[in-house]
């Protein structure tokens, strides 16, 4: 298949492009500085503006399956009224200009596979999360629920569109799981607000395994919950962390602290998600890491070569 990716740069991106070429795929990444990226071998990287689909329409004629993860990171900075206006826009002119592509394309890819993110669930307490749970109205829920809309309309289209809403993705570098990890490091490790919070989580194999899984199985379409089938509360993964880089596990971080430190964006790691991937383990997808201790052993345990922080 040739596989066009939008947001091909980031952590997910990366690991999804050295997946598809794995699986022997072809992979063209759509980028604003192609001549800045030296990506894996064999994938080809082509000129966009991330608004319009001048200079890239064309490639959509020879494509059969597009990617879509673009869009400001949401954990690059603090949720001033300027970032937010950031991150909103980029999703949606990045939705725009697919769709642009698509509506002009003389031959249109079988399936398209839109980026979304647990966020876009109203916030559950112990409450378990599938896809038909109702989307929250918190900046999260809409900024989610505008991103997914940016490409609807490609169904009309005749297109198969799967949406993926990611939990928090256990990588190297990603930030969430970053500002779980720097209290440790720095012998300070503990609870975050209450503990009690889940966190929808994620390995980044089982990431990417799963959005290839979709693009492969034409019976995917809709909305999917990507994340393990086993939520973890906050305490708990706190207690995982402590094992696993063997420090200590005492000094609880209060709420009203992360608060005043990261303002809105504070809420990534306050608010519960108890998420489950009902739809994709009713596909049939098999999890390579279920359980979060065994994930963040391989990505951050002593054996492991790359820290995150």
């Amino acid at each position: 298949m040739h596989i066009l990716l939008a947001g091909g740069s980031g952590l997910i991106g990366t690991a999804l492009t050295r997946k598809l070429l794995a699986d022997n795929h072809t992979v063209t990444v759509l980028s604003r500085n192609p001549d800045a990226h030296s990506g894996p071998q064999g994938v080809r990287f082509v000129r966009w503006d991330g608004r319009s689909a001048a200079g890239w329409g064309s490639l959509v004629n020879e494509t059969d399956a597009i990617v879509n993860l673009a869009g400001v990171n949401l954990g690059g900075g603090l949720w001033t009224r300027k970032r937010k206006e950031a991150l909103v826009t980029s999703r949606l002119l990045v939705g725009q200009a697919i769709m642009e592509a698509l509506t002009q394309a003389e031959k249109r890819p079988e399936v398209l596979v839109q980026a979304s993110a647990v966020g876009y669930y109203r916030t559950s307490g112990d409450t378990l999360l599938d896809e038909s749970s109702p989307p929250g109205s918190d900046f999260q829920g809409s900024l989610c629920q505008r991103w997914e809309g940016s490409t609807r309309a490609a169904e009309e289209l005749g297109i198969r569109r799967v949406v993926i809403r990611s939990g928090v993705v256990f990588e190297r570098g990603v930030f969430i799981l970053r500002m779980f990890l720097l209290p440790f490091r720095m012998f300070v490790g503990g609870p975050i607000g209450n503990g009690r919070q889940y966190i929808s989580w994620i390995h980044i194999d089982d990431e990417v395994n799963a959005i290839a899984y979709l693009i492969n199985n034409r019976d995917a379409s809709g909305a999917f919950n990507l994340m393990s089938p086993q939520p973890v509360r906050n305490a708990d993964l706190g207690r995982m962390i402590s094992r696993v880089l063997r420090r200590p596990y005492w000094f609880p971080v209060p709420a009203f602290a992360m608060r005043l430190a990261l303002g809105e964006l504070s809420s990534v790691v306050l608010d519960s998600w108890r998420g489950v991937p009902t739809r994709l383990s009713d596909l049939g997808f098999q999890f390579a890491f279920e359980n979060a201790e065994p994930a963040l052993r391989g990505l951050v345990g002593s054996g492991s070569s790359s820290p995150l922080v």
